[in-house]
């Protein structure tokens, strides 16, 4: 019996992904968030249904209902989320908060199948992140001098990560954590955003060669300290976070010419010096002549994806925990083996649809500041997602960064769910921009109307 209800529930698992998945695309149907209140009501109840489904299916295969505890305290974090986002801001994206919710609980389950320790540090970690989110939205519409601050984010931004360098502990050769008080943080992670404010912050008035060459010299400081400490990953997102920002700001295709030719560069230059580059470039192109060395992590991961199918072998029936590190750089392959292709691509898709909706506020944000600050935090997220899946499917080579909001990973959880919240900060001033635009147009008509008024009564 227990065998019929585990190969079912994987069926249904994947069809009720698909159909929140369908939702996430539908909502770009309607203007109005009113008009989408019921594909967000029906989002809301596949998330409850996905997450209570694979928890129901590793009770059966542990045996261990006591599981079912721990995702009581998740399904009660991520409603109270969702709750309490729609009424203290009832102007934010909703469509936002629900996929930030159930990337979350994808990271509950795929932990908890592969460590129950590391799935409650993890929730743990969560449930204080959520907390600090909840606050962005309100100092993020209401500090009007946040545009201010350029240099502030720069000395700020390169500070932190200098200190890294200096002070920073070694993990596998990179320089890339501190620890204050036995907490251990990654300040690259919370950089990022910083970085995106201090670009945006420099060319949203001005965007002339002058200022382009400035912040230029800035960013390259940035990623300068982060290849010296061997945080290749987190140079490339600032690299190209920067080089995409600029070339919105000035509209030159020059820019992105002469970005994607310096950053071929700096590659080439960075396989030349850095040896686990070499290692890593080499695991990529072949790793089966490697699978014992260079390559064993890689090898692991394709087998992972390639046997899960299209519906996965079910939760606990895999094996992933024969990749190194699977929790953090691996987490798609795992997704991939127990619950399958079309679980794994209707992931994918929710987050390029988070990505199409930071591109529409952005868009639509008439203050050129935060046009470049949801444009660029929609670029950090996007890539971010494509580096690590890239990597542990083999399009390109691995680069060591975690997936945002599932893989095992506190300051990348916080610096990601801060960087929804301010989103929905974006989002609340897009609608108090729409609103002034339509109290403008109202006053507009009212004049129109009183001269008409005026001119037929003369004629009169």
């Amino acid at each position: 019996m227990e065998l019929y209800i585990t190969e079912l529930s994987k069926y249904v698992i994947a069809l009720l992904m698909a159909l929140y998945t369908y939702e996430c695309f539908a909502v770009f149907r309607y203007r109005d968030e009113e008009a989408r209140s019921g594909i967000y009501t029906r989002q809301n109840l596949l998330m409850l249904s996905i997450h209570f489904s694979c928890f129901m299916a590793i009770c059966f295969e542990t045996g261990e209902m006591s599981y079912l505890i721990f995702y009581a305290f998740q399904q009660i974090v991520l409603f109270a989320t969702v709750v309490l986002f729609h009424l203290i801001y009832p102007k934010a994206n909703r469509l936002i908060v629900n996929n930030m919710c159930m990337l979350l609980s994808i990271g509950f389950v795929i932990l908890t199948r592969i460590s129950y320790e590391k799935a409650v540090k993890q929730f743990m970690i969560v449930a204080f992140s959520l907390v600090v989110a909840m606050l962005i939205p309100f100092f993020v519409h209401k500090l009007k001098f946040l545009k201010n601050l350029t240099w502030i984010y720069a000395l700020f931004g390169i500070g932190a990560l200098g200190i890294v360098l200096i002070l920073g502990s070694a993990t596998y050769g990179s320089k890339i954590s501190y620890s204050i008080g036995g907490v251990t943080f990654q300040p690259s992670e919370f950089v990022k955003i910083i970085f995106v404010f201090f670009v945006a912050s420099a060319l949203y008035e001005a965007s002339s060669f002058f200022e382009v060459f400035t912040t230029a010299v800035v960013a390259g400081i940035h990623v300068i300290v982060l290849v010296i400490s061997k945080d290749l990953g987190s140079a490339l997102i600032f690299f190209i976070v920067y080089v995409f920002m600029v070339f919105v700001a000035t509209k030159n295709p020059l820019y992105l010419l002469a970005g994607g030719i310096g950053g071929a560069g700096a590659a080439f230059i960075a396989y030349k010096v850095f040896t686990h580059v070499q290692v890593r470039v080499q695991a990529w192109s072949d790793p089966w002549s490697q699978i014992d060395s260079g390559g064993f992590q890689i090898t692991q991961s394709l087998f992972a994806i390639g046997s899960g199918g299209w519906f996965g072998l079910g939760l606990f029936q895999g094996t992933p925990e024969s990749i190194p590190f699977v929790e953090v750089d691996f987490i798609f392959s795992a997704i991939a083996e127990e619950l399958g292709i079309v679980f794994s691509m209707c992931m994918i898709l929710i987050c390029i649809s988070c990505f199409l909706m930071f591109m529409n506020i952005s868009m639509n944000l008439e203050d050129r500041f935060y046009q470049l600050i949801a444009f660029g935090l929609g670029v950090t997220y996007i890539f971010q997602v494509f580096l690590t899946i890239g990597g542990g499917s083999k399009f390109i080579p691995l680069t060591g960064v975690t997936l945002p909001l599932i893989s095992y990973g506190g300051s990348s959880v916080l610096t990601t769910l801060i960087m929804f919240a301010i989103i929905e900060g974006l989002c609340m001033i897009k609608r108090d921009e729409e609103r002034e635009n339509r109290k403008a147009r109202k006053k507009k008509k009212q004049k129109v109307t009183y001269f008409e008024d005026l001119d037929e009564n003369e004629e009169e």
